[in-house]
């Protein structure tokens, strides 16, 4: 994998191009734990009382679990679909 380079360009190694790819798909996880986290616990008001970011952070989760399903092993797509519950758990109740 160092040393095959993509059809696309020879910039860059399939090596190269996998650690990137998980490492950005990593930061945005991340980001989104960060963000709903915050929102959830300093500012409930203006998670729970926004459609469009619970659906955004529905949408993510739903995607992850799908991913999940198909590639990961299944302790990971568990936690996604805990996750996904508890998520979606959280705005039943707040809008009930």
């Amino acid at each position: 994998m160092k040393v095959v380079h993509p059809g696309i360009t020879r910039q860059t190694t399939m090596w190269k191009a996998w650690v990137g790819f998980n490492a950005s798909h990593s930061l945005g996880c991340m980001l989104f734990g960060l963000l709903y986290g915050y929102l959830a616990l300093a500012q409930p008001a203006v998670l729970f009382g926004s459609i469009f970011l619970g659906m955004v952070g529905g949408a993510f989760l739903l995607g992850f679990v799908a991913l999940g399903k198909a590639y990961w092993f299944s302790t990971s797509f568990r936690g996604l679909v805990l996750a996904s519950i508890l998520y979606g758990s959280r705005f039943a109740v707040a809008l009930a």
